[in-house]
Formats: C-alpha cells, structure tokens, sequence
C-alpha cells in the first residue's frame, strides 16, 4: 500500500511539473539559462584561477632555471680551483633545485591540460548559452502568436456576432425588387382579367389594337400628307 501511495505520489509530482512547463515554458526556460549563466560565470572562474596559477608556476620555474644555471657556473669555477668541497655543496644544491624544477614542471603540465579542457568548456558552453538565448526568443515569439490565436479563436466561438451578420446581409441581398415585383403582379392580375390575352392578340394583328402605337401614328400621318398639300394649292399655278 505505501508503494502504490509513493507511486501516485511520484505521479503526481510528475504531472505538477508537466504541467508547469506546458503553462509557462518561457518563464522556465529563461530560469534554466540563468542557471547555465551562473555555471558558467564558475566556470570562467576557475578558468581565470588556474591561467593565473599556470602563470605563477611559469615565473616560478623561470627562476629556478636561472638559479640552476647560476648555480653550475659556480660549482665548474670551484671544481676548477680544486674547492672539491664547496663543488660538492654546489651540486648538492643543484640537485635540491632540478628536483623541484621538475616537480613545478610536471604541475605546470597539468594545469595546461586542465586549462585547455576547461577552456573548451567554457566555450562550448558559451555557445549553447548563446542558442539557448535565440531559442528563448523564438519561443516567445511562438507563445505570444498562439496566445493571439487563442484569443480570436475564443472571440469568435463565444458569440455569434459574425454568423448574424453574414445571414442580415444574405437576407437584404436575396430580397426582391418591389418595383419588379409590383409589376409582375401588375402582368399577373392583367392575365388573370383577360386583358393580357388580348393585348397579345391585338399586338399580333387579331382585331383593334388596345392601345395607340407609334407605327399606327406614322402610318397615318403619311397617308394625311397628300391630301393636306392638295387642299392648299400651290403658288403659281393661279395666273
């Protein structure tokens, strides 16, 4: 029973996190790079710590050399002025000084691996850093645009506004026209009473035309024009 409880507990846990990350995953993933920043503002320490310690231990072995070097010239003058004994406290000296010439050189050795390895880190991880910095940036960016997204898409599931508009404008769109439509009705009524029937019989030539049309007032006022010049006379003819 207590693992199942430790189990859902741990699942719990879990999901917590999940959920964090998938509510605020900028704000955590600025944190991390803060956090890779802090390691890396160690790392540049210790970095500058150890080229400081290399630098040391270089003057240091640098001086040693020269004290060796100072140290054999006066061991040959002894030696060749027979001083037996002060050659033998000379390379005693000596002695005393490439054993620790070589102990500062094997040192210096190690922090140039160190530096070099730390060196690389310290780089490597600048360059994540600087990744992780444009990575950041196109997540907000990506964040910000669904969160635009999400809230036009809340807009318009929440009301019918844009629905009711477009049915208003369908509805005065498909409406008819009352002029056309009063004379539709006007050609309905007349077909109903007769008069549309003999109207088209009439406009064919079928008995007397119902109305007055204009080759009717032509033809007639052709048929006038001679009589009516006949009737006056002309000038000239009456001598």
């Amino acid at each position: 029973m207590f693992r199942t409880v430790a189990t859902l507990a741990r699942a719990a846990v879990f999901q917590s996190g999940e959920s964090l990350k998938d509510r605020y995953p900028t704000e955590l993933i600025n944190q991390k790079i803060r956090e890779s920043q802090a390691n890396l503002a160690i790392a540049k320490t210790t970095l500058a710590s150890l080229i400081m310690r290399h630098r040391n231990e270089s003057r240091a072995l640098e001086r040693l050399q020269a004290q060796i070097r100072d140290l054999e010239n006066r061991t040959r003058s002894a030696m060749n002025a027979g001083r037996d004994e002060l050659a033998h406290d000379g390379a005693a000296a000596i002695a005393d000084l490439e054993e620790e010439r070589d102990r500062r050189t094997e040192t210096l050795d190690t922090l140039t691996r160190r530096i070099a390895q730390i060196r690389l880190s310290v780089e490597k991880a600048h360059r994540r850093i600087v990744g992780l910095r444009q990575g950041a940036e196109a997540a907000e960016a990506i964040v910000a645009e669904r969160a635009a997204q999400k809230r036009i898409s809340c807009s318009i599931g929440a009301t019918t506004s844009f629905a009711e508009a477009e049915e208003l404008i369908a509805r005065v769109v498909g409406q008819s026209d009352p002029f056309e439509e009063a004379a539709v009705l006007e050609e309905i009524d007349g077909e109903l009473d007769g008069a549309g029937a003999a109207a088209r019989l009439s406009e064919a030539g079928f008995g007397k035309p119902a109305r007055k049309r204009p080759a009717d007032v032509l033809a007639r006022l052709r048929a006038d024009a001679p009589a009516a010049t006949a009737s006056s006379g002309v000038p000239g003819d009456q001598a």
